[in-house]
């Protein structure tokens, strides 16, 4: 493992009241080679006293949460079969998805699809910034609650529900979802925003209303709830490095907009491998 890690994401420095935290986007897999921060990744973790993340994948209450306590409606034989079918692709035991709601099941198998380009979701950035903090002794909190999460991502229409379960296996059976990922993390890895930016012109998932719906609940419908989260942990005087995935930084309702709405002065910070400048909004 190298001694000195490299830069990967975008951070931004975010300043108000005298104080300073920052902001991380992130990607929700990682490699082994990732699990050393870049310089200005790790100082800024350091300088702060508290890592907020969308929820804490640790948390034993979080992972009991996200798991369905009511029955989820029955599946059609064929979309059931079709599902059992990619969970043993994955090489994932039937029992380890079982408790979770049919649409989660066919998320997680999308995330696992990610082990073929060498990224793994036991290696996200997420997992890897909650054991350096806690080997900092930082206090770790969530921004959501798992249930707001879930939510976001399960509709409760059981015919939208349906159909984005097929329209997830599609993905993966097409290799769409692994194209879509590996552009988005190489994005992600060089500081891209701009490339980010234009999520919905190129990954295949926003081509009728119901699906940028979805993209809306999925990312902008969340940002300000965020955003508030995220001030309120700072203006109880706390330095907070909060870490969201990387396309909650894009779109009209971006969090690094939010916050200077909020009255944060919000400066890009430069990384070792970004091509994007920085910028700084007030």
């Amino acid at each position: 493992m190298p001694a000195r890690g490299e830069d990967r994401g975008l951070l931004w420095r975010i300043t108000r009241d005298g104080r300073v935290s920052h902001l991380y986007g992130t990607v929700h897999v990682g490699k082994p080679a990732w699990q050393v921060l870049g310089p200005a990744t790790a100082a800024a973790l350091r300088a702060s006293d508290t890592l907020a993340l969308e929820v804490d994948p640790t948390d034993p209450a979080v992972i009991a949460a996200l798991e369905d306590k009511t029955p989820a409606p029955p599946l059609p034989e064929a979309l059931k079969k079709r599902l059992l079918a990619a969970t043993e692709r994955a090489c994932v035991p039937l029992l380890a998805l079982a408790n979770l709601h049919p649409v989660l099941q066919a998320t997680t198998l999308t995330v696992l699809d990610a082990r073929w380009l060498g990224l793994d979701p036991n290696h996200a950035m997420e997992m890897l910034l909650v054991q350096r903090a806690k080997a900092l002794r930082k206090r770790v909190l969530s921004l959501e609650t798992a249930e707001q999460q879930k939510q976001a991502l399960v509709p409760t229409d059981v015919d939208e529900a349906l159909a984005m379960i097929e329209q997830t296996l599609d993905q993966l059976d097409s290799l769409v979802s692994r194209r879509v990922l590996e552009r988005m993390v190489r994005a992600w890895e060089r500081g891209d925003l701009e490339t980010l930016e234009r999520y919905e012109d190129w990954c295949e998932c926003a081509a009728t209303d119901d699906e940028r719906a979805f993209l809306r609940r999925l990312n902008d419908e969340r940002n300000a709830p965020l955003a508030d989260r995220i001030a309120e942990v700072h203006g109880q005087g706390r330095r907070v490095f909060a870490a969201v995935g990387a396309l909650h930084m894009t779109g009209p309702a971006a969090l690094p907009r939010l916050l200077a709405e909020r009255g944060f002065k919000v400066e890009r910070v430069p990384l070792s491998t970004a091509t994007a400048p920085a910028k700084a909004r007030r």
